[in-house]
């Protein structure tokens, strides 16, 4: 019984180890994936939309598209865009902005109102004279809601030279996407006035909102340019913001190897306690051996116990994984109470972990069940071929030298 007890505190060991492991990387997966989806949800709403269509044939007038894609099912929302740079000179300073002239609507769609939020006076564009700017931006050139700014850009004159060209604006509302490499760039002018103040520089296209922005959207663009023909580019969020997506996901692949390298440990304590096992019921195995058991079926008793290790031990990871992942905004709102708490104490300011101006307040849950299994099958074939060489050893284990020894 001792030598029972004792085998068995082996493999709970391994159980635990494993399972130890496995619920950072079920926790970094969820905020991992949280960050990039709120993020990229920002963009995809707030900036470049899901497609966007360019006109090669006229490039100011892409608004010619309109007429073959009206009855596409699928689509939500249809808006020409004028996007342009400036420089914007304030109180404070000068600073380069990026210049969005689109039509005020656009601001009133579900998906840009779910992101968009008004800091101060009004979202709404009625003159134009009159823009928006982004928190982070009206904050770096020290204006308010009712100030002047001034906004230059480069015109091209009849002699082919480049021109400056100054016009005032009145700042008619000041809002915020919630993240501040956005609301750092922003100038939103109507698109009537971007069509008429920017250059010939600027660029002009259709930006469009579909019902399935991650999974349909390759589909989509594929429908539509086969409606368009030639004349027409129609490309997908993917592709406008290749550089930066990529950039996410390999952060996250990179995380990931560096917590599967974790498992890879846990398992071979799974072997360890395995060769323990084996060691310690020499003479039980000697026994079924004589028996007439098989160097198989010898095996298989110590390989079953690996793999049950290894898949109690990952359904224990994954269970508080999940549980903690879900819970991560309620866990670090709590510690940003207590370490504030703390800091009060010593007459310090209060603390935040998630920084509203640098990062999203609040993360996104998102839960990649494909890639939760995949862990977690993962988990069970490392416990068990790390568990191959003590379980061989249990198949070739001699009964007659074993029994007359022990």
């Amino acid at each position: 019984m001792g030598r029972a007890k004792e085998g068995g505190r082996y493999l709970r060991g391994a159980a635990a180890g494993i399972a130890l492991s496995l619920i950072p990387i079920v926790v970094t997966l969820i905020v991992a994936d949280g960050m990039i989806r709120g993020i990229t949800d920002r963009y995809l709403e707030l900036g470049t939309g899901h497609l966007q269509i360019y006109n090669y044939t006229f490039p100011s007038y892409p608004e010619e598209a309109l007429d073959n894609i009206s009855d596409i099912k699928g689509i939500r929302g249809v808006w020409p865009e004028r996007h342009g740079m400036g420089v914007l000179v304030g109180r404070q300073g000068s600073q380069g902005a990026t210049i969005r002239a689109v039509e005020s609507s656009f601001w009133e769609d579900e998906g840009s109102l779910k992101f968009l939020s008004t800091v101060s006076g009004e979202a709404k564009i009625e003159s134009d004279r009159e823009v928006l700017l982004g928190e982070a931006l009206a904050t770096s050139l020290g204006v308010e809601v009712g100030n002047s700014v001034r906004i230059m850009t480069i015109s091209t004159g009849s002699e082919g030279k480049t021109l400056p060209r100054i016009r005032p604006f009145t700042v008619k509302g000041i809002v915020s996407s919630g993240y501040r490499e956005l609301d750092s760039l922003w100038c939103i002018m109507s698109l009537e006035a971007g069509k008429a103040f920017l250059s010939e520089t600027s660029e002009s296209y259709l930006m469009l909102k579909i019902d399935d922005p991650y999974g349909g959207a390759d589909t989509m663009a594929g429908l539509i340019d086969e409606r368009l023909g030639s004349g027409f580019g129609v490309y997908t969020w993917k592709q406008l913001q290749r550089s930066q997506y990529s950039s996410y996901e390999s952060t996250r692949q990179l995380l990931l190897f560096i917590m599967a390298l974790i498992v890879l440990v846990a398992a071979v304590n799974v072997s360890a306690a395995t060769s323990m096992l084996v060691i310690e019921r020499r003479r039980d195995i000697a026994v079924l051996k004589a028996a007439g058991a098989s160097p198989g079926f010898t095996g298989s008793i110590f390989l079953w116990g690996a793999i049950l290790t290894g898949a109690l031990g990952s359904m224990a990871g994954l269970s508080a994984g999940l549980l903690i992942g879900v819970s991560v905004n309620s866990i670090i709102h709590s510690l940003e109470e207590l370490l504030s708490f703390i800091s009060g104490l010593f007459h310090g300011g209060s603390v935040k972990i998630l920084d509203s101006g640098f990062y999203l307040e609040t993360i996104p849950i998102i839960i990649d069940w494909k890639a939760v299994c995949f862990i977690g099958v993962f988990t069970v074939l490392s416990s068990a071929l790390s568990s191959w060489i003590p379980v061989r050893r249990a198949g070739k284990t001699k009964p007659v030298e074993t029994l007359r020894k022990y």
